[in-house]
């Protein structure tokens, strides 16, 4: 699906680029933009040859975040509908992460408050060094959001998350690599090439494996007991299937495997 907010290309090996196009908004999460995300990332919860997504923005911004005048600021709702409203915001636009193939940020430029809550939803982020990453929520006198407050400490650490939410300066993309907020650094003409590169690298691993072990990743383990109750499932699922016999044939015959996800 695309519509004229948001681009949808479906590319060779499972690859699916989602790219937010309000370049002139700065890809600002207006409620159009909103409903076409929820329309988008439906479809892909049903597609079963998409392997990765890659999330970018078009234009000079990843996403400048949510749009507050829509969502209510100023508007006179009270507290109990400005909730509801954020509720639905918040799940909207973090459904990413409801689906089992691994998502990639590529963080162009400015990733602001909700807009880099999205970059922190998936699960690898890579960045131009002139990209800008802030949560600047106190400095607009308003409480983080969109997940924001558990998203940035679990990718980043505590540490990182306390001074960026209180001070809500900005990172550049050299820092951002630095404090873990981003796996890695392209030039700016080289962003788009660079992730696609990780994108097919991903995608060509076993389908099933790479599903179960990212829905492992993000929802995370309480204690190593927890940790080996999943795994004493999910790695007996993926022995049993045909891409295991053929990662074992390609290793002992020495090319690379075909998988096709069964």
């Amino acid at each position: 699906m695309s519509t004229e907010a948001l681009r949808v290309e479906r590319l060779a090996g499972g690859v699916v680029v989602v790219s937010l196009n309000l370049p002139d908004q700065r890809n600002a999460m207006t409620e159009t933009l909103t409903a076409a995300w929820e329309a988008a990332i439906g479809d892909l919860k049903d597609d079963r040859e998409a392997r990765v997504v890659m999330v970018t923005g078009e234009g000079p911004a990843f996403c400048a975040g949510g749009d507050l005048g829509w969502l209510g600021v100023g508007s006179g709702l009270s507290v109990d509908q400005l909730r509801s409203r954020m509720l639905r915001f918040y799940r909207v636009w973090l459904s990413i992460r409801d689906l089992e193939i691994p998502a990639i940020a590529a963080v162009n430029g400015p990733a602001v408050g909700a807009g880099l809550a999205l970059a922190l939803a998936c699960d690898l982020r890579y960045a131009a060094p002139e990209a800008r990453l802030s949560v600047p929520f106190t400095t607009l006198g308003i409480h983080a959001g969109m997940g924001v407050s558990w998203l940035l400490p679990e990718v980043a650490g505590l540490a990182t998350a306390r001074e960026m939410l209180l001070t809500g300066r900005a990172v550049s993309g050299e820092e951002a690599l630095r404090l873990g907020l981003v796996n890695g650094l392209f030039p700016a003409d080289q962003l788009r090439a660079g992730c696609l590169e990780v994108a097919a690298g991903i995608a060509g691993q076993a389908p099933v494996a790479t599903r179960l072990t990212t829905v492992a990743l993000r929802r995370g383990h309480r204690s190593l007991a927890g940790a080996l109750e999943w795994e004493a499932l999910a790695q007996p699922i993926t022995m049993a299937t045909d891409d295991a016999l053929e990662g074992l044939a390609a290793v002992r015959e020495r090319r690379p495997p075909h998988f096709t996800g069964r």
